[in-house]
């Protein structure tokens, strides 16, 4: 039955009726089941989506059905996280657990627990459920170099697709893709945020003989950098901004040949300018803006866009209001996947959230937990400061469960069906598919 405004408003109302049952139902088939409305949290962000959207019905209906009919690959970005054990986190904080434990359960709980807890499988299949994704390139791998921190989270999303693999299986190939939106299935397409590197020197194939590993893994795609420098390159943090190093380039032509995509969203601009020109397959940026509107350290210049264009890859634009600016929400997000279009051409921007629902119950869960001391920042984490403030309306609107509602925006831009296809999937597709040629 076609879904109009008034339609899609009383069921967003009934939602709230149904939250004391949804939240008490231990079945994971309740959130399969397409007809039940989605819970109340999914339904405020997506009518916050509405109000600022603001479609016709036609385009509302349009776009509804355009995206239940295509397959949305998400360019990058986390599968639906749990809520942590609040009583088992507060054990360990008593018992004197080390910082590396506690922070090693508390992302194996967020990451894995969907599989044991019944309610929290609910919530992970009705997040699924509300965002019509077929596949999410996910994060599986802490951000880094060390082939030990890079397997733990490998590991973690290994396990989650094993164990729910009639839900959300692991994808080796494209075509399993596509077999997973023919069947009314979900996947995981890993990146594994990081080259794995030995780290001895020894000579530059002892280095690199773990990239064929990772790759056997499963993994498809890697960071070159994360925002500091490493030896491939800069990263995008840092005031030199040097570029890619001699070692980085044998890193491309070795992720090459094995079959994996470079990424360089948290690349520098210089390291991402030269990846993209001596690599010989497409290179991506997975999850970046557009400099051209707001000159973030994240986002890319024209120049690098066009560079990634030319080697037949694709810039995906995430869901973060501090990289994107303006008003920072759903809007000012379709601005910068216009502003691709128009200047670089519609098959070189993707979507690419870097942002991952949550459950509902985390805050209740967290209480629980006592308060720890105060941790030093990771070296990693070298973001510059500003003194934005996000609103509700942006962060709400840019929910990781509001795709739907993104190729409702697109509708109402005036994108043809065929280049929003492109850009909810099918621009990934082809690059996932690029990649993987001998």
């Amino acid at each position: 039955m076609p879904l109009d405004r008034r339609t899609f408003l009383q069921t967003s109302l009934a939602a709230s009726a149904l939250a004391g049952s949804l939240a008490s139902d231990k079945s994971s088939n309740a959130a399969d089941d397409p007809e039940r409305p989605f819970n109340p949290t999914i339904q405020r962000y997506r009518e916050v989506a509405l109000r600022l959207l603001d479609p016709t019905d036609a385009e509302l209906q349009h776009g509804l059905e355009l995206h239940r009919e295509s397959l949305v690959f998400d360019a990058y970005g986390f599968s639906p996280r749990a809520a942590v054990d609040g009583d088992a986190l507060a054990e360990l904080v008593k018992g004197g657990a080390s910082d590396l434990e506690y922070k090693d359960a508390r992302e194996d709980m967020t990451m894995t627990r969907c599989v044991t807890n019944p309610v929290e499988q609910t919530e992970f299949l009705e997040a699924w459920r509300a965002s019509g994704v077929t596949c999410i390139f996910q994060n599986a791998g802490e951000e880094g170099q060390g082939v030990m921190m890079l397997l733990k989270r490998l590991a973690r999303f290994t396990y989650l697709t094993d164990m729910l693999r009639d839900s959300v299986a692991k994808a080796a190939t494209p075509d399993d893709i596509v077999a997973a939106k023919e069947a009314g299935r979900h996947c995981l397409y890993l990146t594994g945020n990081g080259v794995p590197l030995t780290e001895q020197w020894v000579s530059v194939e002892d280095e690199l003989r773990y990239v064929r590993v990772f790759y056997e893994l499963g993994i498809r795609m890697m960071h070159l950098t994360y925002n500091r420098r490493n030896m491939i390159g800069d990263g995008c943090a840092e005031k030199a901004n040097a570029g890619l190093s001699d070692f980085g380039r044998t890193v491309i032509a070795e992720m090459n040949r094995v079959g994996v995509i470079a990424d360089c969203a948290h690349s520098g601009w210089q390291t991402s300018l030269e990846a993209a020109q001596v690599s010989t397959k497409p290179v991506v940026a997975s999850h970046s803006t557009c400099g051209g509107i707001y000159p973030h350290i994240r986002s890319k210049p024209d120049e690098v866009i066009k560079a990634i264009a030319d080697s037949g890859g694709y810039i995906g634009i995430c869901c973060i209001p501090r990289f994107l600016r303006g008003t920072g929400d759903i809007n000012a997000f379709l601005d910068h996947i216009d502003y691709v279009v128009k200047k670089f051409g519609p098959d070189h921007v993707a979507i690419g959230t870097d942002v991952a629902y949550s459950s509902q119950n985390m805050a209740e869960e967290s209480k629980k937990v006592p308060s720890r001391s105060r941790q030093r920042p990771r070296f990693a984490s070298l973001w510059p400061a500003d003194d934005y403030k996000t609103t509700s309306d942006a962060t709400q609107s840019l929910a990781w469960t509001n795709w739907p509602m993104f190729t409702v925006g697109l509708v109402k831009r005036g994108h043809s069906d065929e280049t929003i296809k492109k850009i909810l999937g099918d621009n990934v597709m082809r690059v996932a598919r690029a990649a993987m040629k001998s």
